[in-house]
């Protein structure tokens, strides 16, 4: 991958398209150098080695089209001459979706759509490898961000709260401890994100 990773950024996955699409340039370049050689002896075998350079260009393509997610975003990279690259941040990201027709599901690829809050709105990824688990591996990415933040805040909060003054009030102390288990209740599970920011909003 191009991108360079900011900082505590890691790396989750790295997806390309399915290997399905180089089997169309590979197969006509084959017929190609076939019929080539077979009429033309050694004018068609040099013809043959210059019309390599077509599945090797599809190959390099591929090779450099890629899809990856981190633990902050979404990179989508393309081109080996010419250069694409296109961020999508995790927090931004309000949808995934995936599709598969049956040979996709035969083969292993298929579509994966992601709806962004940018203007363009949704962009629909063809013939991806393994689709399922790109679109399982964002959705996990976006809940344990989600958590990262909540987490930061409820330490920023507590720490604001005990730095207020000199000593900590008991009322202030109090608060801290409080937001501290809501967030332990919202980690586990035991209440939703919108039930958490109701009950940090009263208690602040």
């Amino acid at each position: 991958m191009r991108t360079t990773l900011k900082k505590e950024e890691k790396i989750l996955i790295i997806i390309r398209q399915h290997w399905i699409r180089l089997v169309l340039p590979f197969f006509l370049w084959l017929l190609a150098a076939t019929l080539l050689i077979w009429l033309a002896s050694t004018t068609g075998f040099i013809i043959t080695l210059v019309a390599a350079l077509y599945p090797m260009y599809e190959y390099l393509n591929w090779k450099n089209n890629l899809w990856c997610v981190t633990n902050l975003r979404v990179v989508d990279e393309s081109g080996f001459f010419s250069r694409y690259s296109k961020e999508s941040p995790l927090d931004k990201i309000n949808n995934v979706e995936y599709d598969q027709t049956v040979w996709g599901r035969i083969f292993g690829f298929g579509s994966v759509d992601i709806q962004t809050a940018a203007e363009l709105g949704e962009t629909t990824y063809e013939m991806i490898h393994h689709p399922k688990l790109l679109k399982d591996t964002i959705t996990h990415a976006q809940e344990e961000y989600k958590k990262m933040q909540i987490s930061k805040q409820a330490a920023q909060l507590a720490e604001a709260i005990a730095r207020s003054g000199v000593a900590a009030q008991p009322s202030q102390q109090l608060i801290a401890d409080e937001l501290q288990k809501l967030f332990n209740l919202y980690q586990q599970g035991a209440i939703s994100q919108e039930e958490y920011q109701a009950q940090k909003n009263k208690l602040l």
